[in-house]
């Protein structure tokens, strides 16, 4: 396995790679922000044109593919698994020996990828039989989703990494909205995501220590949450695709925040964000000029999907991963734990550091996503919840086991 190193503790409050964000902002109180400062919204995207031009040079001590450590008899959910870094994920994580459940919106195409790892030679042990099988999942539907976790949890067996890697960016399309009332950004990249974390915290628990790991992105940097306009509709933003994108990705980093804090340590479950950097994509049309410009530069810059897979990789399955966590929570940092795209901690936007948007974004979600104010604390204690989404012939409920 690559000799990869977590930042030692002493300097876990200053992550690499440079510029590094600011300190923390103070949580005293403050007239309630509109948008990001200008300052804010020109170091960020000073961070974005940082990690694109240089994320080859600092990720060079990356071997690639990464090298995994031993993984057998681990469960893995990987959602969207059918193309990009997520077939990738999916792909080394069945090979390496774990058991991968491809959680996609297009089952034909997820059983064709497997036809075609198993045709190519693709298997654990020199040829044996990926373990490996796929179910659906439409996380522009949170019926879907429910009804996706009330299926795994009935298994009543263990799970030990949740990835969600599914997300969309409709460069320049026009404002969309899924059947649930929600802008799909935001529902794709941030309420999706979190109300399955949320849903399958038994199976979670029963596969402790386990890992939810969120496949994040540097666009956060850039992005701002108005919690009282999630969707972007009061006209006090105009939309774009990067609006969307970027508000969806920052409130992501903001609930998983929360949600890192607030887990108990008897819980055994770390929350990661990360970036899996810049990979090659068509997002150049909605960007500034000059981060188009630097898009003409893909073929060396950019990354393929199998590099980009792994920030991922890593945080999925490295042993130090669970003990920087652990640090960051009794140090009361706080953000969660976020993974470079060269497998090093970073720091997350200044604006990500906002202890009290980020208590709204965590409140806000759960009420959007249908649980309980407490829904955290009761499944913890191993009490049921209820779920306005799922099967609409009676309340869906959770529980763990003892």
């Amino acid at each position: 396995m690559a000799n990869i190193q977590l930042l030692e503790k002493d300097t876990a409050t200053s992550p690499s790679p440079s510029p590094s964000p600011p300190p923390p902002p103070s949580s005293s109180k403050k007239k309630r922000k509109e948008s990001l400062g200008w300052i804010e919204w020109l170091r960020g995207w000073m961070y974005v044109i940082y990690e694109m031009l240089f994320q080859r040079i600092v990720a060079s001590h990356l071997q690639n593919p990464l090298p995994l450590p031993p993984v057998d008899g681990l469960t893995c959910i990987v959602t969207g698994s059918t193309s990009g870094i997520g077939s990738e994920i999916a792909r080394q994580l069945a090979e390496a020996g774990a058991h991968v459940v491809m959680a996609v919106r297009n089952p034909k195409a997820a059983h064709e990828l497997i036809h075609k790892w198993q045709s190519q030679g693709s298997g654990h042990g020199h040829g044996l039989p990926l373990n490996i099988e796929v179910m659906e999942l439409d996380l522009l539907s949170l019926d879907s989703v429910a009804r996706f976790a009330e299926a795994w949890n009935a298994r009543m067996g263990p799970l030990h990494v949740l990835i969600n890697n599914a997300g969309i960016f409709s460069i320049g399309e026009p404002q969309k909205f899924s059947k649930d009332g929600y802008e799909e950004h935001m529902q794709v990249n941030h309420l999706a995501p979190a109300l399955l974390s949320m849903l399958l915290f038994p199976s979670l628990i029963r596969g402790s220590p386990s890992r939810i790991i969120n496949v994040n992105s540097v666009m956060h940097y850039v992005g701002f949450v108005d919690t009282e306009d999630m969707n972007v509709v009061a006209g006090k933003r105009k939309y774009s695709s990067l609006v969307g994108y970027t508000s969806s990705k920052l409130a992501q980093v903001m609930f998983s925040s929360v949600l890192h804090r607030r887990l108990p340590a008897e819980a055994g479950i770390n929350v990661v964000c990360l970036s899996p950097g810049v990979v090659h994509t068509n997002v150049a049309r909605d960007l500034p000029k000059v981060v188009q410009a630097a898009y003409h530069l893909i073929p060396y810059f950019i990354f393929s999907a199998q590099e980009g897979s792994r920030s991922t990789l890593f945080a999925a399955t490295d042993p130090q991963v669970p003990e920087y966590c652990e640090y960051l929570k009794s140090e009361d940092w706080p953000v969660c734990a976020f993974l470079s795209q060269d497998c090093r901690p970073s720091n997350p936007s200044e604006e990500a550091h906002n202890i009290d948007t980020s208590l709204n974004v965590w409140e806000k979600t759960l009420e959007m996503i249908g649980l309980p104010s407490d829904a955290l604390e009761r499944l913890t204690r191993g009490e049921e919840i209820t779920c306005r989404y799922g099967d609409k012939s009676r309340t869906s409920t959770l529980e763990t086991t003892s």
